[in-house]
């Protein structure tokens, strides 16, 4: 049965809602957890841990197990076809992990349940909120859940339930930004792949941008523009997307497509993250482009500031101001982050036989560049925005 009081209301049980979920547990905080899907959404989907957010989810006594269940990689290159424009390494980077970790989303997900069940937490499945509403010093939240209807009173409504957020549209904070053109393709399959299993790539090539990363257990992650692409992408696009812009050895040979799916990418970030006891994270806050593999790390660590600011306005009484500093943090990392993505992407887009042989050519010079590769390295890694989750 579902508490008709509580603190904290969080709506959304991914990553960034599971994290807070346990950071409140762990300061005693009181919470309610629901989450509209019958169970997790058992896909991989965000694929990358990186060191900025290893450090940050230390809180949380979670990394040991996300590294065990991982796959540690230090190299990411990009590349027009065979030619390599820029490598980065981040086995320099100053950090504890000094990583990228390759980890499909539904494990980190499982990782974070189980954490938040040995904690005591729970979370409620099969629990869609249909409206949001302030009354008095809190808010009114009705549930429609598995039995029924259900009302709770919540003093703060915390937003994790992503692009289409009912808590943001409640709060009437407006999203901005834009959706890119054209449909993307996302999959994890098995295949025979001459660069091997080291290394993250991101392909130019005139046919469009992809994405191939090492996974755990012998698989890829596939993140690639395709026009009109299938709901469910298979083999034979697969296939052809990476004879298009991979190696042009001709080994490449997709073996199976475990999971795939199409979807739009957006650029946009809201407009506010607070509005009175109401707080946007993760994507109900910002989404952007997968290059980089920023998305779910930005949200995490919005998760982390964010239940370090409710914990000390309701477990220690400081002023609700506090949560001000949450939004003075998180939203000027969001920004950046979505510049770094947009960027990324739009290299990776550039059309034309010129445009494309300047862009090469800078990024030549680039990697050739050592204080510029580190910033690069620094911006992906999330070390450059420390300062942004330090309350």
């Amino acid at each position: 049965m579902l508490t008709e009081n509580t603190d904290v209301l969080i709506v959304g049980a991914g990553p960034t809602g599971l994290a807070l979920a346990i950071a409140l547990k762990q300061a005693g905080v009181d919470h309610l957890l629901v989450e509209k899907l019958p169970s997790g959404k058992n896909t991989s989907r965000a694929a990358v841990i990186h060191a900025h957010t290893l450090e940050a989810l230390e809180k949380l006594g979670v990394v040991g197990e996300l590294t065990r269940r991982g796959m540690n990689l230090t190299k990411f290159a990009l590349r027009d076809r065979d030619r390599t424009l820029l490598k980065l390494r981040f086995d320099q980077l100053p950090s504890r992990y000094a990583e990228i970790l390759m980890l499909p989303q539904d494990e980190t997900e499982a990782v974070l349940k189980e954490r938040l069940l040995v904690l005591g937490g729970s979370v409620h499945w099969n629990t869609a909120v249909s409206s949001v509403e302030k009354h008095g010093d809190g808010h009114v939240v009705r549930l429609t859940t598995s039995e029924g209807q259900r009302v709770v009173e919540a003093r703060f409504v915390v937003g994790a339930d992503g692009m289409h957020s009912i808590v943001r549209q409640s709060a009437g904070i407006g999203f901005e930004g834009e959706t890119y053109a054209g449909s993307f393709v996302l999959a994890d399959i098995t295949m025979d792949w001459s660069i091997g299993n080291e290394e993250v790539s991101l392909f130019f090539s005139p046919s469009g941008m992809a994405v191939v990363a090492p996974l755990p257990h012998g698989r890829y992650r596939i993140v690639a523009t395709m026009e009109n692409a299938p709901e469910k992408p298979g083999i034979a696009d697969v296939q052809s997307i990476l004879a298009a812009r991979g190696p042009s050895d001709g080994k490449t040979k997709v073996r199976d497509v475990i999971w795939s799916s199409r979807f739009r990418l957006h650029h946009r970030v809201a407009t506010a993250y607070r509005n009175g006891g109401m707080l946007l994270m993760g994507d109900a806050a910002h989404v952007h482009s997968p290059a980089g593999g920023q998305g779910m790390n930005t949200g995490l660590v919005d998760a982390m500031v964010l239940g370090e600011a409710l914990t000390r306005v309701i477990r220690d009484g400081k002023p609700e101001t506090e949560l001000d500093r949450y939004e003075a943090l998180r939203r000027p990392a969001a920004i950046e982050v979505l510049a770094m993505a947009d960027r990324l992407t739009g290299l990776a887009m550039v059309q034309g036989g010129f445009r494309r042989a300047v862009r090469n050519m800078a990024l030549g010079v680039l990697d050739k560049i050592g204080p510029l590769k580190r910033k690069l390295e620094l911006g992906l890694s999330g070390l450059s925005r420390k300062a942004y989750s330090e309350l």
